[in-house]
């Protein structure tokens, strides 16, 4: 049997022998297909019981169900196979319908292994091997245990070239970033998972109870929480005081329950790099641990909001391209490099991974005078269309909502001063906003399309956007697009832009 080492392990994989998961993988898949199917069973169990068979099929209803799911989960253990080659995993699955997948190394964008608290009792983990593109990962291993699921990240990392071109020990991880408990208790404090928390809840519990029974509920709470304040016959002042109190209480609430979700998400922080690769390991109860090659690196954004300036603090993210999954609410896939930090620290993790590129920039082109109108033009139409709508229902009281454009006078004032880009041989960078900052940026050899839009506004004043585009992208990022420069200005970019896109090899 011909067996291939590790670098850094002693751990063998066989690269002529198929191997199955672990003797208790089909516990997991049990468990995990129970969590998709737990509100129909309980539907079944709570609903089914009206009527004499109904109340037979209540009892006999959930039971069959999961032990189909049980025989489901033990096929899977005994179909589901995988060989090591060596340039590429092989996966074979089914009964009846059988597949055989051929994963090469080279494909692989991303690995995660992970460990829930159940996981880490049982000795166990989950490994997900992601590539670009497609909304599903490559391989999902469910599960495999410790030392096998670290056995093929490392195989991985190494794309199969790990016997050829080492025998010895690996160089160790070089650690970048680590965070210790007082930065992780400053992220939930500046972070707003509570609120998240609280609204998915809320809109959980909407979809869940009849919606009679949700109205029933604010509308109780209510009449009690006015009956019982009009029953103590406090003054203006002191009902204005116990407004500002509750309401303080409730941020104060939302807060530890931001520190906490924190402390769960990334207590152990680390973030190391080796080999070109960089890995993350975070969590406290659910250990997360994923890597991905720096190549696979699309764009970079740096962000901070007010209480990041409070803090003296910013974060640093990343896109990858690889297929974008959740578990749970959990994002898996490596996004975040920095989750929090100084902003020394932050370009210094950026000068680290793109020495080629110039960072901090010093040459920003900002955006023309005039262009904070195009910012504020749609505010107040939406600010006059609503001081109409108000007006109408409440007379001229209304017309206070026409107090805001002042403020959003200056806003767009102060968001057209910050705008601006940057451009050199090596780096594409955008930066934005005033309340809450950005700074956006991208290999140029990582750009995969560009577009140059003109709206009805634009070509009456003679303007222009570019927009830029890279492999896993998403709406939750800023986008990278620089707006409202003059018409010649935009194609000259436009074209300079083109002209290095077509001498370059795209890199992704």
């Amino acid at each position: 049997m011909n067996e291939e080492p590790l670098p850094g392990s002693d751990i063998t994989l066989s690269q002529s022998q198929e191997r199955r998961l672990h003797p208790w993988s089909w516990l997991f898949v049990l468990l995990q297909q129970l969590k998709q199917f737990i509100f129909p069973l309980v539907a079944l169990l709570v609903f089914g019981g009206r009527g004499s068979r109904g109340g037979e099929w209540a009892a006999l209803g959930p039971a069959i169900a999961i032990g189909v799911l049980v025989v489901i989960s033990v096929v899977q253990y005994f179909t589901y196979r995988y060989r090591v080659g060596r340039e590429s995993l092989s996966v074979r699955d089914g009964l009846l319908h059988r597949t055989l997948r051929e994963i090469p190394f080279a494909r692989i964008h991303n690995v995660v292994v992970h460990q829930s608290l159940l996981h880490r009792i049982f000795g166990v983990a989950e490994v997900r091997l992601e590539s670009a593109g497609g909304q599903k990962p490559e391989a999902q291993m469910r599960v495999l245990s410790l030392a096998d699921a670290l056995a093929l990240e490392n195989l991985v990392k190494h794309r199969g070239r790990a016997a050829a071109a080492d025998t010895g020990q690996a160089p160790a991880a070089d650690s970048l970033l680590t965070l210790p408990l007082r930065e992780v208790i400053r992220l939930g404090l500046i972070s707003n998972r509570g609120m998240i928390l609280v609204a998915a809840a809320f809109g959980a519990a909407w979809q869940i109870l009849p919606e009679d029974r949700m109205e029933s509920i604010f509308r109780d709470g209510f009449r009690q929480a006015f009956g019982y304040a009009n029953h103590l016959q406090l003054g203006w002042l002191s009902t204005t005081v116990s407004v500002v109190s509750l309401i303080v209480v409730a941020v104060l609430l939302l807060r530890g329950l931001s520190v906490l979700l924190a402390l769960l998400q990334y207590s152990g922080f680390r973030l190391s790099e080796e080999q070109r690769r960089l890995m993350v390991e975070r969590g406290l109860l659910t250990r997360l641990r994923t890597s991905v090659a720096q190549r696979r690196i699309q764009a970079w954004t740096l962000q901070e909001g007010l209480l990041h300036r409070w803090f003296k603090r910013r974060s640093l993210r990343i896109d990858t391209a690889v297929a974008e999954q959740q578990n749970q609410g959990e994002q898996r896939a490596l996004k975040e490099l920095a989750p929090i930090a100084t902003p020394a620290v932050c370009d210094q993790l950026v000068q680290h991974l793109l020495p080629q590129a110039q960072w901090p920039r010093q040459d920003w082109r900002p955006l023309p005078v005039g262009a904070w109108w195009r910012l504020f033009v749609p505010t107040a139409v939406v600010v006059v269309l609503l001081a109409g709508v108000l007006t109408w229902h409440f007379g001229t009281w209304g017309l206070l909502a026409l107090a805001w454009l002042p403020w959003s006078v200056y806003e767009s004032r102060q968001h057209a001063r910050r705008a601006g880009y940057a451009l050199d041989t090596q780096l594409i960078a955008v930066r934005g906003g005033w309340w809450a900052r950005y700074w956006r940026f991208a290999e140029i050899d990582k750009l995969q399309a560009l577009r140059l839009s003109r709206s009805p506004i634009d070509r009456r004043c003679g303007t222009a956007s570019l927009w830029l585009d890279t492999a896993g992208a998403t709406g939750m990022a800023p986008p990278l697009r620089i707006r409202f420069l003059p018409e010649a200005e935009a194609r000259a970019l436009y074209e300079q832009l083109s002209r290095a896109l077509a001498r370059r090899r795209l890199r992704w």
